[in-house]
């Protein structure tokens, strides 16, 4: 026998001897199976209950921190009735808890007081077209639950200025609201490219509204939905140009307090259904009718005909059914209050649904 044959033997049996010793342990030691998590179903209820979720429910109406006057978003008509795309999905929230959209008070706030009153629990859920920011979302007192708006900056000018780009406001007065982005990013577009210009900070954005009104100043910045807004509320809207520039992107939608994760995963997913619906067909028209015989499973999961997916969010199984008969899906709110039913007029653009031509940024997250 050769030398690598009795190396080959060697390695052979010390292998023996260790598969030996391994059934040993395995024989000597107790067998315990693989733990698993248990499945989640549609009908598990939420973790954690939302207190504020309590107290809303307790109280018998929702408070909803709104702009204090903005055309299309949040204003008052001449009957008093609070109307605008932002305060009807505060009635979409009302309509998911309590089955009446009707069951919420408006808080108006500026941009300057909204964070401290929403901080002291005076309002359960701001929604006042706020920016989501890095700042606003990172300094531990609140949290975004979404997007309902996609916005920019933009300018308005007067016509009589024949100006084509806010490039062209050299050494121009600009009206802006205190307490907001636009301030801040007005002077970050002006610096960034050596434009001299003075800044005419307005305690709130009706108020800079105004002064541009009263031509205390040669352009006015703000979002562009709001500068839209405010050219209607103008005496000659037609003198007043919005420039094509627009110098930031404006994420805007709900903020909550920190701390109670299923007020904040409410606040999302009631917005999520509204989106969702209108992509799915389902509308202020026909939503009872669907929730007793819609055939396609989406339809049918977000309206409460297969699980109970309210009851994650602690509300009813006709959660989704009662905020869309109520108040309408996405489109139907966009539409009527910002869009081509309104005095705005404005474009669906990046808010149209994901699945659009052309297509949009809208884009609700799946019930399932």
């Amino acid at each position: 026998m050769t030398r690598a044959a009795n190396g080959w033997r060697g390695l052979a049996a010390l292998g023996s001897v260790l598969l030996a010793l391994a059934g040993c342990d395995r024989q000597s030691a107790p067998t315990v199976a693989p733990t698993e998590a248990p499945p989640l179903t549609a009908n598990a209820a939420p973790k954690a209950a939302s207190p504020t979720l309590a107290a809303v429910k307790a109280r018998g109406y929702l408070n909803c921190g709104v702009h204090q006057g903005l055309v299309g978003f949040a204003y008052t008509d001449n009957r008093g009735e609070w109307r605008g795309f932002d305060v009807d999905f505060c009635r979409v929230m009302a309509a998911a808890i309590f089955g009446d959209g009707g069951k919420v008070r408006f808080v108006p706030l500026t941009a300057d007081n909204r964070f401290q009153t929403l901080a002291s629990g005076r309002v359960d859920v701001l929604w006042r077209n706020t920016s989501w920011t890095m700042e606003r979302d990172t300094g531990g007192q609140f949290t975004f639950a979404g997007i309902n708006y996609y916005d920019g900056q933009g300018f308005m000018v007067r016509r009589a200025l024949d100006l084509s780009s806010a490039t062209e406001l050299n050494g121009a007065r600009v009206c802006v609201a205190a307490g907001s982005t636009s301030a801040l990013n007005a002077d970050d577009y002006f610096r960034s490219r050596g434009i001299a210009y003075t800044p005419v900070v307005a305690p709130t954005e009706e108020a800079a509204r105004q002064a541009y009104g009263r031509e205390d100043c040669d352009a006015f910045t703000a979002d562009i939905s709001a500068l839209a807004a405010a050219r209607t509320t103008l005496g000659d809207p037609q003198q007043h140009v919005i420039l094509a520039d627009v110098i930031s992107k404006e994420p805007l939608g709900p903020v909550v307090r920190r701390g109670d994760e299923s007020w904040g995963a409410l606040v999302r997913w009631t917005l999520d259904a509204v989106v969702l619906a209108e992509e799915l067909g389902v509308n202020r028209a026909n939503a009872r009718a669907m929730a007793k015989d819609a055939r396609d499973p989406r339809v049918r999961r977000l309206l409460g005909l297969d699980g109970d997916f309210g009851a994650r969010i602690g509300l009813s199984r006709t959660w989704a059914v009662d905020a869309v008969a109520e108040v309408g899906n996405y489109g139907e709110i966009f539409e009527r209050n910002v869009g081509s039913q309104s005095a705005l007029d404005l474009a669906r653009g990046l808010n149209a649904q994901w699945n659009a031509r052309p297509g949009g940024l809208i884009y609700a997250l799946p019930v399932r």
